[in-house]
């Protein structure tokens, strides 16, 4: 069985759904025989400068809410993130920042292995969500590289050549024509979508659907 996680990593319900499609996985163990997961980029703000932009202003201006609502949905996602085991912190996120480099080194991790891969986007998931870090930063970049795992040096030497960046835009163009437009986007098996951070249940049992009905 084939998993495409499509997300991006300042995206609060990508962490929580993968938290929760992690969880899944759990369960259904080794009872659906082998499952490849991997991840695809997907911005949430492609224009978003380098120095970023303060959360609060971002989200209001973006979806037309005030502040006293951005505080209410934060507390409930935080809430919904503790519930799958992941360790969100909304008071540590200021500003929301640029992921394009984030997703070259993801990408970079992907060719090296799907375990390389998913232990980095944990590593820039926590990065953002939990340490209130920008995951579009050099630093930030290589000690979740190092976090996950990864040789720094190599990364170091990835982020600094620019290498991976036609192929994440050419990623990025095939999921939007594809008719993504909102993430997470989980595609089992390149036909089957689960939109959005559901419950591992509701992970558990597509899982164990589409392995019932032959894929």
């Amino acid at each position: 069985m084939n998993i495409t996680f499509v997300s991006d990593v300042v995206c609060p319900w990508c962490a929580i759904g993968l938290a929760s499609l992690e969880l899944a996985l759990e369960r259904v163990g080794d009872s659906l025989g082998p499952i490849a997961l991997r991840f695809e980029p997907f911005e949430l703000n492609p224009q978003m400068p380098d120095e970023g932009e303060d959360l609060t202003e971002h989200l209001s201006r973006k979806y037309g809410i005030t502040e006293d609502q951005i505080r209410a949905n934060q507390a409930s996602i935080q809430e919904r993130a503790a519930g799958v085991g992941f360790d969100m912190r909304m008071g540590q996120r200021t500003r929301i920042w640029n992921t394009f480099d984030a997703h070259r080194l993801l990408h970079w991790a992907g060719e090296l292995g799907a375990d390389e891969q998913r232990a980095l986007k944990n590593a820039l998931l926590a990065a953002y969500f939990t340490e209130g870090e920008n995951p579009g930063a050099r630093a930030v970049l290589l000690r979740a590289a190092a976090a996950a795992g990864l040789d720094a040096a190599a990364a170091a030497e990835l982020l600094d050549s620019g290498r991976c960046a036609d192929e994440v835009r050419e990623h990025e163009t095939m999921w939007q024509q594809a008719g993504i437009r909102s993430v997470p986007s989980i595609i089992i098996n390149n036909k089957h979508l689960i939109s959005g951070g559901q419950p591992p249940e509701v992970f558990e049992q597509a899982l164990r659907q589409i392995a019932a009905q032959g894929g």
